[in-house]
């Protein structure tokens, strides 16, 4: 893609993005070719997403011609591969787009909390072999969410969205369930009552006991072990519901929202040494000197 400037719909000036200066980029073009033959890429849509990934932004798979008639200046614009998750670049573009999205259509002008239900390590390979699993963990913090509305406020409802996401700060798989609910419940006639936030012991009590309680119904582990880690003190099971956004703040709903949908891998914290074909990932939890 070129690097000439275009004036943006803002009025700030359009600068192409360069996919092939990325670590990512240059990890994924060395080492595609040996994934692929050595069989790693046991799923179909592995295979095409890097492979549209190498694409991503190259004129020579495809382009547009953008012109302005006022004044004649035409620049070529490379097509993107739009892949979720992997692309940086197209995903984030998903990102900021879904909170626009969602803080016009979804969600009302009051306050949000964020809940984020995490489940131990322990049990985390089951959901890993079991990716369908990860439905019932989305199904079970809402009906924890909506039995404690219902009781601090009868007939009421509660209002929020959830995501499963399947990964920690360095990419390894961690399930967890992010919630951004409203900070209250909604009467029938649309009037919105503020609620304090629900207990987060309480919540972690009721998700350990009914996640155990599923797994032990499909069969992955036994009673035994289900009551000795509803005895645990810490069990690896934990509910968080700090994050509060204020009613007049559309921005922080939107960017919360959009952190809910935010990919895996962040290219602020992934380095790529060619010559030896190392990639150095860095965790704010664990930093390399």
């Amino acid at each position: 893609m070129g690097c000439q400037d275009a004036i943006a719909p803002s009025g700030g000036a359009y600068r192409p993005c360069n996919a092939r200066a990325s670590p990512l980029y240059q990890c994924v073009v060395r080492h595609a070719g040996e994934l692929h033959a050595a069989g790693r890429l046991e799923r179909s849509v592995e295979g095409q997403t890097i492979d549209r990934f190498v694409e991503c932004g190259d004129p020579h798979h495809g382009f547009v011609r953008i012109r302005c008639e006022a004044c004649g200046h035409d620049y070529l614009l490379a097509y993107s591969c739009k892949t979720r998750y992997f692309c940086p670049s197209c995903h984030q573009k998903r990102v900021l787009l879904y909170g626009e999205w969602v803080e016009e259509n979804i969600l009302a002008p009051v306050a949000h909390r964020q809940y984020v239900f995490t489940v131990p390590r322990l049990l985390r390979p089951l959901f890993s072999r079991h990716r369908v699993w990860l439905g019932e963990l989305c199904r079970i913090a809402a009906r924890l969410l909506g039995k404690a509305c219902r009781a601090a406020l009868p007939a009421a409802r509660p209002a929020f969205i959830e995501f499963v996401q399947t990964f920690g700060d360095l990419v390894n798989f961690h399930p967890h369930v992010h919630v951004l609910a409203a900070d209250g419940v909604f009467r029938g006639d649309g009037t919105f009552v503020p609620l304090p936030p629900i207990s987060e012991a309480l919540l972690e009590r009721g998700f350990r006991r009914a996640v155990l309680d599923f797994l032990v119904g499909e069969g992955a582990i036994s009673d035994a072990l289900r009551v000795r880690m509803l005895g645990w003190r810490y069990s690896g099971f934990s509910v968080h519901n700090q994050v509060r956004v204020a009613a007049d703040d559309a921005e922080g709903r939107k960017k919360l929202a959009g952190y809910m949908l935010r990919a895996p891998l962040s290219l602020a914290k992934m380095t790529y040494e060619p010559a030896s074909g190392t990639v150095i990932y860095r965790s704010k939890m664990h930093t390399l000197d």
